[in-house]
């Protein structure tokens, strides 16, 4: 705050940032979103540790004063350029891919700038990735959900079964949806109203310590060192001003953490488990997905204590400060509609990644002993739900006619031209993944932020013990690792896993007997003497998980 006011008036400044905090800042605020300060408007742009502060307007305008909170990060969003390059950082190759998942955001980002006329009339064009297992298609989806605000989902097509038997249907893919979304709108509320809580939470406690700080009328005080008193003098004002100033450094500092206070708390935020209704969605008949039906939850809603009915309970301060703050905030936000916030959200962002798509999906020369439950049926349920339907939903009605699904197949057993011809007009953009050869494992083990060799490092690094791995010896990693695939089976890059963790078996086994600055190093040989059982003998699958 004080780097900001001290730069409020330049045009445009650079500020450096330490890792720790770039990443608290990045955990607040989203990426490319506009944010207030004073009179003025900020905007944010990560470059690597630095972040660039505009203020592109001295007085805030009508049009952006009134921004609403939920449509903040429309102003920029991440062009398809910044989105590949993210990927970059932790998935090596796969750069159609990428494109594919980049040009899909940046579009969704587009349609709402345009004219609510248009809007209505542009869908998004869904995506078909196909490629081996291992070779990165639910990393990139993984990824994808952390770049962008929007409410994301990744689900198996293998958990549904079709409608008319038991088990979960497609319907709950957007009811799961729903529930991401509400959590993301009212997480996007609480951080705005969380300072002003925290506030609130602090003069509570001071006050339950030592009674209100400045009350106009003393006849109502009934508690602190001021009852009774109805002249206070100065010295006995500036002598609790700063007995209040004190109170408040060592609670700020957690010196009050484990002092025991009596606080008094709606019942419904106490966790008890006296006087609760036993949910009774198996005896009625209900849901098959396993969800509770929603006639069980308005009755068992009847008995659920409300916000009037307070409770005294005495608690450490540390205890208290999350309770209260949690109260405080929903307190804040009972004039907001979350609900009908999610929804929108849901409806205009929300993003859906089918994997496994390809399981429900039979070879049309395959022989069928029975109905398969898991199999077209359910190709036949995603129809309406991709195309655009309405679900109904414990938070409302929500249409799909504008979420995105991207779905992800390796497509071994049967080719993407035996699914339903009406589920493949509905992806029509198909992206295809390569295997993954001897050069990207080695790029998979080096380049990634988080790499296999770093998590390795960091892991013995606890125990007081660096690991060195040679040029040489991460070379090898990759070859044995493409050699397994192609004469075993291709599990594309999970074949590392596998791989480095027999050769770090004993390391990892002796580093707790080690002492605090010892060095391990992994040579080429060491590997060849770890895997020489993997080279000699010809029947590799049974040393394999």
């Amino acid at each position: 705050s004080s780097e900001l006011e001290s730069h409020i008036n330049v045009p445009e400044y650079w500020l450096h940032l330490s890792e720790d905090m770039h990443r608290a800042l990045l955990s607040q605020i989203t990426r490319r979103e506009v944010s207030t300060f004073r009179h003025g408007f900020l905007r944010y742009k990560e470059s690597s540790n630095w972040m660039v502060c505009r203020e592109f307007s001295a007085q805030p305008s009508e049009d952006t004063a009134n921004v609403d909170s939920n449509r903040l990060y429309i102003e920029e969003s991440l062009k398809p350029s910044e989105v590949v390059k993210e990927l970059d950082r932790h998935i090596v190759g796969q750069a159609e891919a990428k494109k594919a998942v980049a040009i899909a955001l940046r579009n969704r980002w587009r349609r709402k700038r345009l004219p609510e006329k248009i809007q209505k009339e542009i869908t998004p064009r869904n995506v078909l990735m196909i490629g081996p297992t291992g070779c990165g298609k639910t990393e990139i989806a993984r990824r994808m959900a952390n770049l962008d605000d929007s409410p994301f989902l990744k689900v198996e097509a293998t958990k549904f079964t079709e409608v008319g038997y038991h088990g979960r249907d497609v319907d709950s893919i957007i009811r799961d949806l729903m529930d991401v979304s509400y959590q993301l709108t009212k997480k996007v509320h609480m951080e705005r109203v969380r300072a002003t809580a925290l506030k609130r939470v602090e003069s509570k406690i001071l006050d339950i310590l030592m009674g209100p700080a400045n009350s106009s009328n003393e006849e109502d005080e009934e508690v602190g060192p001021t009852a009774g008193v109805k002249n206070m003098t100065e010295d006995f004002k500036r002598i609790k001003n700063n007995t209040r100033e004190r109170f408040t450094s060592l609670y700020r500092s957690g010196g009050l953490d484990d002092q025991e206070i009596t606080v008094e708390i709606p019942a419904e935020y106490l966790k008890t488990d006296k006087g609760q209704v036993f949910a009774m969605g198996n005896m009625f008949p209900g849901n098959n997905d396993g969800s509770t039906p929603q006639h069980v939850t308005n009755l068992m809603n009847l008995f659920k204590p409300g916000k009037e009915n307070k409770k005294r309970k005495k608690m450490k301060i540390s205890e208290a400060k999350t309770i209260l703050e949690e109260v405080e905030i929903d307190s804040l936000l009972e004039d907001v509609d979350l609900k009908a916030e999610s929804v929108q959200r849901a409806e205009e962002s929300g993003i859906v990644f089918l994997d496994e798509i390809d399981k429900i999906c039979s070879p049309k020369d395959s022989y069928r002993s029975g109905a398969d439950a898991s199999a077209e049926g359910v190709q036949r349920d995603l129809l309406p739900l991709v195309e655009g339907t309405v679900i109904n939903t414990k938070y409302g009605n929500v249409k799909t006619d504008y979420i995105l699904f991207i779905g992800s197949g390796a497509f071994h057993q049967c080719k993407p031209s035996e699914m339903l011809p009406e589920l493949q007009g509905r992806l029509p953009i198909r992206v295809e993944l390569s295997e993954l050869t001897e050069d990207d494992l080695y790029k998979i083990l080096t380049e990634p932020e988080t790499n296999l060799v770093r998590q390795q490092k960091e892991l013995l690094n606890t125990e007081g013990v660096t690991l060195v791995v040679e040029e040489e010896a991460l070379r090898e990693i990759a070859r044995v690792a493409a050699l397994l695939n192609r004469t075993v089976e291709n599990i594309g890059a999970r074949r590392l896993h596998t791989v480095l963790e027999r050769i770090m078996e004993d390391i990892s086994y002796d580093s707790a007997e080690m002492e605090e600055g010892s060095e391990v190093s992994v040579t080429k040989d060491l590997i060849s003497e770890r895997l020489d059982a993997f080279m000699k003998n010809p029947d590799l699958s049974r040393y394999i998980l």
